[in-house]
């Protein structure tokens, strides 16, 4: 999610480093310039291709690194928490799991958060 509410969303089947940086690239090309807040998953800090790039990009890409154990500071748990309670209301609830990863990645694709990052980030949550 970026300041003026634009967003990136993607799926993969795993969660790994790799993914991970393909992800990146992809939000790096969209937005050109980036300051990202991100918690140590491996993924993310422990992975030196991610860590890398990291480096290599320093003039455009900027990480500030949550705190570990730290989930109340990330923007992304509030998309999760409101992904979850409307998913878990509809009325129609996904029976499969094909089913399931079909809607997850049409409501992450499609909703519109609007969340104020800078509040979010400056009030009581705040580093």
């Amino acid at each position: 999610m970026s300041i003026d509410d634009r967003q990136i969303f993607r799926q993969y089947d795993t969660f790994n480093g790799r993914n991970f940086l393909d992800f990146l690239k992809k939000a790096h090309r969209k937005f050109k310039k980036l300051y990202l807040f991100m918690d140590r998953a491996s993924q993310h800090a422990k992975t030196k291709a991610v860590l890398q790039y990291i480096r290599r990009n320093r003039s455009t890409l900027r990480v500030r690194w949550f705190p570990v154990g730290s989930p109340e500071f990330d923007v992304m748990e509030e998309c999760w928490r409101q992904g979850e309670k409307d998913l878990s209301t509809s009325p129609t609830f996904p029976t499969t799991l094909k089913d399931l990863k079909r809607t997850l990645a049409k409501y992450y694709r499609t909703r519109r958060f609007h969340l104020n990052m800078r509040r979010f980030l400056l009030t009581k949550r705040c580093l």
